[in-house]
C-alpha cells in the first residue's frame, strides 16, 4: 500500500510531529508498505516523486525531540521561499498518489480539522477524525462545554477571553487562585500556566497577551491518561512528573516523568474513566483514536481535563505504551489506524 506519512508542519510541536512521523514510517515500512516520509511546511522540490521518498531514509535527527518548544521564525526562515501556505510545495501531489495519507502531526493546521478538510475535498483517506470532529475538540472550551453536558465530570471554566496589558490588572483582581490558565487551543501543555500566586497569575497572563485564555478550577490529584482505539478504552497511564506539573519538558525528556501502565487504581475507576472517556469522545465524534487526560482527586473523584485527536507516536508517547499494554505491537497498530481510514473512505479497508 501506498502510504503518505505526514509529519512537522508550522505549529510549537513541529518536533514532537516529527518524531512521530519517523516512528510512524519506519514501523510501517518494517511491515512492508511503500512509505513516503513529508514534512507539510517543508514540502518537497520540484520533481520528486512519491517512489522517490519511498527510498529515502528517514533522517536520524528526527527521532529525538529536544525538550524545547519549536523555534518558528526559525522553520520560517528555513523554508528557502516565500509563501503564506503552511502547505509546503509538493505536498497536496504526494497526496493525490498514495493510498492513505497518515497524519502524524500535533497542533495547529494539522490537527485542528482545516487540513481534514482539504484533504476531504480532494478525496483523499486519511488517519484519524474528521475535519469536524477534530476542530471542535482542539478547541478546550468547546470540548469542556460538550463533555459537560454529556454528564462527564470536568472542572469548572471561565469562558475564554482575550486580553492585553490593559485588562491584565482587572482580571488580577476577578481570577480565583489557585487556577490554570490555558490557550485554548494548544497541545503538549503548550501555554498552560499552573497558578498557586499572585506573581504566577501576572506571569500567566502577561505571557498570553493577545491570545485567548481559558481560566480553569485547580484540580489537585493524579494525572492519568486513556486512550481509545476502535470505540474501547486502552489500559491508562498515570504519570508522576519530577516536575510540578506535566510540562512539555517533562513529556520529551527523558527520565523526567514516571509513567506506569497500567495505572495503579482500583478496577471500578479504571472502567469509570473508561466510560467518561467514550462519553466524550461520542460527543465529539470521534473516530478510530484519541488520548483523553484525567485527573484522580483525593476524594477518588475522576475530572475529564483535555482530549488529543492526533496523540504523539514518538519513543515517549503514551498512546503507544496503552496500545502495547493491550496487546498491539506497534507496526500492527499504526496499520489498523490506516485500516480504519480506509474504512470510512470506502466502506473497507483496503488490502
Amino acid at each position: 500500500m501506498k502510504v503518505l506519512v505526514i509529519a512537522g508542519g508550522f505549529s510549537n510541536e513541529r518536533n514532537v510531529s516529527l518524531a512521530s512521523g519517523a516512528m510512524c514510517a519506519k514501523a510501517l515500512r518494517e511491515r512492508g508498505h511503500q512509505v513516503a516520509l513529508v514534512d507539510l511546511f517543508m514540502g518537497e522540490q520540484d520533481g520528486v516523486t512519491f517512489e522517490d521518498l519511498t527510498r529515502r531514509p528517514i533522517p536520524e535527527e528526527w527521532y529525538s525531540i529536544a525538550p524545547v518548544q519549536t523555534d518558528l521564525e526559525a522553520v520560517k526562515a528555513s523554508r528557502g521561499y516565500e509563501s503564506n501556505s503552511v502547505i509546503g510545495h509538493g505536498v497536496l501531489g504526494l497526496c493525490k498518489v498514495a493510498d492513505v495519507a497518515f497524519l502524524a502531526l500535533h497542533g495547529g493546521a494539522g490537527e485542528d480539522g482545516r487540513l481534514q478538510a482539504l484533504l476531504d475535498l480532494y478525496g483523499i483517506p486519511y488517519t484519524g477524525s474528521d475535519y469536524l470532529a477534530s476542530g471542535l475538540a482542539m478547541n478546550k472550551d468547546i470540548t469542556k462545554s460538550l463533555a459537560s453536558e454529556a454528564g462527564v465530570k470536568t472542572p469548572t471554566w471561565q469562558r475564554t477571553v482575550v486580553h492585553d496589558q490593559d485588562h491584565v490588572e482587572a482580571l488580577m483582581q476577578s481570577l480565583p487562585i489557585p487556577c490554570v490558565v490555558k490557550i485554548p487551543n494548544s497541545g503538549s501543555s503548550v501555554g498552560v500556566y499552573i497558578v498557586h500566586s499572585e506573581s504566577e497569575l501576572r506571569e500567566a497572563l502577561e505571557a498570553t497577551i493577545g491570545h485567548q485564555v481559558l481560566i480553569e478550577q485547580f484540580i489537585q490529584g493524579r494525572e492519568i491518561q486513556m486512550a481509545f482505539f476502535r470505540d474501547r478504552p486502552l489500559p491508562s497511564i498515570e504519570i508522576v512528573p519530577l516536575d510540578e506539573f506535566y510540562t512539555y519538558q517533562s513529556k520529551y525528556s527523558k527520565g523526567a516523568a514516571i509513567e506506569t501502565t497500567p495505572a495503579d487504581i482500583p478496577p471500578q475507576q479504571e472502567q469509570k474513566m473508561g466510560e467518561a472517556l467514550m462519553q466524550v469522545a461520542h460527543a465529539l465524534k470521534l473516530y478510530s483514536y484519541a488520548r483523553a487526560d484525567f485527573i484522580i482527586d483525593e476524594a477518588g473523584e475522576i475530572w475529564f481535563i483535555e482530549i488529543n485527536t492526533l496523540p504523539g507516536m514518538t519513543p515517549t508517547s503514551l498512546v503507544p505504551q496503552e496500545a502495547a499494554a493491550a496487546g498491539y505491537e506497534f507496526g500492527a497498530f499504526c496499520e489498523m489506524i490506516i485500516q480504519d481510514a480506509l474504512a470510512r473512505s470506502y466502506g473497507m479497508a483496503k488490502e
